[in-house]
């Protein structure tokens, strides 16, 4: 028998077809949410398209984040279906390059700028009113551990998520009134497709091999293991659900306890 916690709640996640956001996406479904997804990732949309729920509670849309245009008409489609959200999930994020920054490409830099931290902008902006309507808002923005410890050879990506903190902070002052809460969560290193992606990267970057890089991540926390893409998404359900009724403008980190990122 499912959880109901989250029962009718309305859930809007960028990013949502694969990785965190599809895991967060399906947990919140099975907390009784509905759940408005959107993704770049045709082939990931497809697929999720043939999940039971379509068309029950489950809402899938195609929008590229970083296209302000592109969001405006997926807030509008949303808006079609719903007049109010109960929640925002800021799961947008690409990796960015790998290397010292002096060698890093000026055009990767401002893509990595321009992903991370403006999709949350868009989105974040449009939700708002929307959120309002709801007797208890949230909005979470998936930031990481590299937004509190930086993060070496990952300069544009550790910049993005230190920016996400900032915003995180200063929403929450701005939204408390209106009975919104906004926090960040912190995924530490999440095993995955993006990180076999970051191993490799590093790997090639400092001549080794993936395995010993792999367990280079793997050591940096306390747990000593990888963190899960459900971890995230149970955090999440907890900070949509009434049981996180007053925290609020928290940076949350689910990473096993880092002792170093390095």
């Amino acid at each position: 028998m499912s959880d109901q916690t989250l029962k009718n709640k309305k859930i809007i996640i960028s990013a949502g077809a694969s990785g965190i956001g599809l895991a967060t996406a399906k947990i919140c479904l099975s907390r009784g949410a509905f759940v408005y997804l959107c993704d770049l990732d045709i082939k990931s949309l497809n697929k999720l398209n043939k999940h039971p729920l379509i068309n029950k509670k489950l809402f899938t849309y195609i929008c590229d984040a970083s296209n302000e245009n592109q969001v405006s008409k997926f807030f509008d489609k949303v808006k079609k279906k719903t007049k109010k959200i109960d929640a925002l999930i800021n799961n947008v994020g690409v990796a960015g390059p790998t290397g010292s920054l002096e060698k890093i490409k000026s055009k990767d830099w401002e893509n990595t700028l321009q992903v991370d931290i403006n999709s949350h902008f868009y989105f974040t902006k449009r939700a708002i009113p929307l959120i309002k309507k709801s007797k208890n808002g949230s909005i979470i923005n998936i930031s990481s551990t590299a937004g509190i410890l930086g993060f070496p050879l990952r300069s544009p990506y550790a910049a993005s998520k230190w920016a996400i903190i900032g915003i995180t902070k200063t929403l929450a002052m701005e939204l408390g009134r209106y009975n919104i809460r906004v926090n960040a969560v912190c995924p530490g290193t999440i095993k995955g497709d993006r990180m076999k992606r970051v191993i490799r990267d590093k790997a090639k970057f400092k001549k080794v091999s993936p395995k010993k890089i792999e367990k280079d991540f793997i050591s940096m926390s306390s747990m000593k293991q990888w963190i899960l893409e459900d971890d995230i998404g149970k955090m999440c359900s907890f900070l949509i659900s009434d049981d996180s009724l007053r925290v609020s403008g928290q940076v949350i980190s689910v990473d096993g306890h880092t002792e170093r990122n390095d």
